[in-house]
């Protein structure tokens, strides 16, 4: 089967011909129709110091995927072949104390498929049967394929209380703008989102956000909004310092920040005067909650409330990896999808 390999540690991917994957008893086969690209793949493509650490090559890259299944293993009863799924891909240990005290998403072990294991930037994907998650027939497979950063600005917003709420949303790229749909939806009553990208702000914008602006218009557009009190809820997505630091200062006293971007180094932070003393509540997000958050997109996408179709801006075969690398990096996409099939 075709797929694209990082077959040594250096940047670049490679379009290869590869065997197509086996299963065992627990698992499925899927066949790939669609897989979103993301941040992560940009670092394993670059072969930075996070991927150069974290990763073990050979092997096929790629973590959001929608498919059907054409095969199954003999213990598998919960999916039937011909069915259309996407897949969580953290895989972890159903038994850990993680699992079983409702935080498989922060289990240590977890195993990232296209990061610790073979991914979906192939025509072939083998998942344990327990990782799938079905597809209503009214959800396309572009839709599917982008359940994985969808259920990130799913995890971040929906942990806050979001109803009636002033919402600050720093950095618009997909999951930000995913994220300005998903306020909207809930109920937001206002929603300020902020970047430095003008490509991002109009995505933002078409996702419902009331405000979208330069971070430097910010402390405008939210104490106008908030009656000079302050963002009840601010969704950090960015990872940039100077974003963090916004964050909790444009959070009202008593409010909420709910941090998702990453940043790429330490960060000096005055917890007495940025947090401590302005009570604030700091919510670290990694992944989504298995599987509570996937049953809460489940329901905002058959009830119709939320489209995330406008945040999708490129569709590329696997063999334009490159370029669907180079537009990331340049700010000028939301979410690109690879067509596999």
């Amino acid at each position: 089967m075709k797929a694209l390999v990082k077959r040594a540690p250096e940047r670049g991917l490679t379009l290869t011909e590869v065997p197509e994957p086996t299963i065992r008893d627990d698992e499925v086969l899927i066949r790939v129709r669609r897989a979103g690209v993301c941040g992560t793949d940009v670092h394993i493509y670059e072969w930075d110091a996070w991927a150069s650490a974290r990763c073990k090559p050979p092997f096929i890259c790629g973590h959001e995927f929608a498919g059907d299944v054409v095969q199954v293993g003999a213990l598998v009863d919960s999916v039937a072949v011909g069915a259309r799924v996407t897949a969580e891909g953290h895989i972890v240990d159903e038994h850990s104390l993680f699992s079983r005290t409702g935080n498989a998403h922060v289990d240590p072990a977890t195993r990232i498929i296209g990061v610790d294991r073979d991914g979906c930037f192939a025509e072939y994907i083998a998942m344990p049967a327990s990782n799938i998650w079905p597809l209503d027939d009214a959800v396309s497979f572009d839709i599917g394929g982008i359940h994985d950063p969808m259920g990130n600005a799913f995890h971040t917003a929906l942990t806050a209380d979001i109803p009636g709420a002033v919402v600050l949303i720093t950095g618009c790229g997909p999951i930000g703008a995913f994220a300005v749909g998903i306020c909207k939806a809930a109920g937001a009553a206002h929603i300020i989102a902020t970047d430095v990208n003008p490509t991002r702000l109009a995505l933002a914008r078409r996702m419902g956000a009331n405000d979208a602006v330069h971070p430097d218009a910010a402390r405008d557009a939210v104490m106008a909004a908030s009656g000079g009190h302050g963002a009840d809820v601010v969704l950090e997505m960015s990872g940039v310092p100077s974003a963090v630091h916004q964050a909790f200062a444009l959070a009202r006293p008593a409010g909420r920040v709910n941090m998702l971007g990453i940043p790429a180094k330490t960060i000096d932070v005055d917890f007495a005067s940025e947090i401590i003393f302005k009570g604030l509540t700091i919510y670290g997000v990694v992944g989504r909650r298995m599987y509570d958050t996937w049953h809460q997109m489940s329901r905002f996408l058959r009830a119709g409330h939320f489209d995330p179709t406008p945040v999708i801006t490129h569709r590329l075969p696997l063999e334009a990896v490159d370029e669907a690398m180079h537009l990331i990096k340049s700010g000028e996409a939301g979410k690109i999808i690879f067509e596999i099939a």
